[in-house]
């Protein structure tokens, strides 16, 4: 089952610092979920000066439990850098 994970980074000043800080480990982490089949894509997303401020995955996994767990050793959720996070299941269009 596929899910969308659209996240927020907070406003509060040094928050782009913290997640300068903390991006090494959570691409680090992405690279394992790609390994494992589990990343599909995903990416930044920026505002219109380019600036990182939050971030687009689409996810592989059983279910939503499977991705809840996933979750809890996302580093960008644990260290605070993503503030507000939508999930929806997905189904990535096949065209041939």
């Amino acid at each position: 089952m596929q899910f969308l994970l659209i996240a927020f980074d907070g406003k509060e000043p040094g928050a782009e610092n913290l997640r300068a800080k903390v991006r090494p480990v959570h691409l680090e982490k992405i690279a394992e979920l790609k390994r494992k089949g589990e990343f599909l894509f995903g990416g930044a997303i920026l505002d219109d000066e380019g600036r990182m401020k939050g971030s687009m995955i689409v996810y592989e996994l059983p279910d939503r439990q499977s991705l809840e767990e996933r979750l809890k050793d996302e580093p960008y959720l644990y260290e605070g850098v993503w503030q507000k996070v939508e999930i929806y299941p997905f189904r990535l269009a096949r065209i041939d």
